[in-house]
């Protein structure tokens, strides 16, 4: 099908195309008969936690503060660091991937590596940079931990005037971090306590480094809100999900050649991962493949290896596009099949080689062409592999917006930190 942001084909992921590998068309249509009736509820009676998250595509109300914070730090800063863990930094991240050169420096802060932080320290000029602090539950240690550090070298660097350099999205409950805020005078924007964090990409969570970046973020929730009218590819896609881990297909391979794209095949890895391994439930392992890169690591298993892989490429038109490969008279003339190609018509050519040859080779493979990557195509992207983990989520009968498994691990930590195990 062909959406107004990105044509996508399934169709070479079904045994007819593949051969064992790939999917059962009988077994597709079963999964999407399942399905279809239970839609209407999914949306219209959604989950406590699906609620803000559906109502995201039309909402208006909250633009204007998300804009005037963005043209604050635009205005008084030259270097912006977004600290979060998971959803809280990779939506945001996804969308100011979008960017054009110039602006305000961003910096995503979602890591603990010591090193890596004191990199950080020194290279940042204090006087000019912001600091956006994403927690929903405002106690997720690694964040508090980041803001200890950070906020104890900007009291030395900028004196009394340190609130005025640190924002902090978190739930206004009281919590550490919210607490934390109020006591040093930082900027506080309400999370929504209902929307969880893997699916906050079009909330401020994401849309204020969106739109610091200079993205047109009222264009971002258009694009989701085209998903949301039409969710039919949507419904397909899940189906297809079901139907080929029934064939045995355990990892779940996210391709892209264009590197605008990293950020958000790293949030449908995580979005996928958090919100469907659950219960001991057979469902396929999430990788991100980054190509070219990839073709010289990856692709001999993918290839050659077991076929228990099902593989989405998300491709961006791009002939014609990039500096040109030509070399000057007289080189080899072994290099002459360059002449007149551009890095763009390299590009198109492997992403159309890879397909071809993984479903060759008997590889079940769903195909996403983006003819321009911009924020409603991003927008609704987003949307649709947002939908596609919740409704795959009904078919597997788990809950897509909780983790208790990570608790465990989050508890276990805490006490070690304290010595009481």
């Amino acid at each position: 099908m062909t959406y107004p942001f990105f044509q996508h084909n399934i169709n070479t992921a079904f045994e007819d195309a593949v051969g064992e590998c790939g999917a059962s068309r009988a077994r597709f249509t079963h999964w999407l008969d399942k399905l279809t009736p239970a839609i209407p509820r999914i949306l219209g009676k959604p989950q406590r936690e699906a609620t803000p998250l559906f109502a995201l595509p039309t909402r208006t109300d909250d633009l204007a503060e998300i804009e005037k914070v963005a043209t604050h730090i635009n205005g008084n800063f030259s270097t912006l660091v977004v600290a979060g863990m998971g959803g809280s930094s990779l939506g945001g991240e996804t969308l100011s991937n979008l960017r054009e050169p110039g602006g305000v420096a961003l910096h995503f802060l979602d890591n603990i590596d010591p090193h890596s932080m004191t990199h950080l320290t020194h290279i940042l000029p204090w006087r000019e940079t912001a600091f956006l602090f994403i927690s929903k539950s405002g106690n997720t240690v690694e964040t508090l931990a980041q803001m200890a550090l950070l906020l104890r070298i900007a009291k030395k660097e900028l004196g009394p005037d340190v609130g005025k350099h640190f924002f902090v999205i978190t739930v206004p409950n009281g919590n550490a971090l919210h607490t934390l805020a109020q006591a040093h005078g930082m900027k506080i924007l309400a999370h929504d306590a209902n929307l969880g964090g893997r699916f906050s990409a079009l909330s401020l969570v994401g849309l204020i480094p969106a739109a610091v970046a200079g993205l047109n973020i009222q264009a971002i929730r258009a694009g989701a809100k085209g998903i949301m009218d039409d969710y039919s590819e949507v419904a397909q896609s899940a189906a297809l999900h079901m139907a080929l881990m029934e064939k045995k297909a355990r990892v779940n391979v996210t391709m892209h050649y264009c590197d605008r794209l990293g950020g958000l095949a790293n949030w449908y890895r995580q979005c996928w991962a958090e919100s469907l391994g659950k219960r001991n439930v057979a469902v396929s392992t999430p990788v991100r493949s980054r190509c070219a890169t990839d073709q010289h690591s990856q692709l001999q298993l993918y290839l050659d290896g077991p076929k228990d892989k099902f593989f989405s490429i998300i491709m961006l038109e791009c002939e014609g596009q990039g500096g040109a490969i030509d070399y000057d008279a007289g080189a080899d003339p072994r290099l002459d099949f360059l002449h007149g190609k551009t890095l763009g018509d390299l590009m198109a050519a492997q992403q159309r080689a890879t397909i071809d040859t993984l479903v060759k080779r008997g590889c079940p493979v769903r195909s996403l062409v983006v003819r321009h990557l911009d924020e409603t195509s991003m927008g609704a992207m987003l949307m649709h592999f947002a939908l596609e983990v919740i409704f795959v989520a009904e078919l597997l009968g788990v809950n897509a917006f909780d983790q208790p498994a990570v608790e465990d691990g989050k508890v276990l930590a805490l006490k070690y930190l304290a010595g009481t195990e």
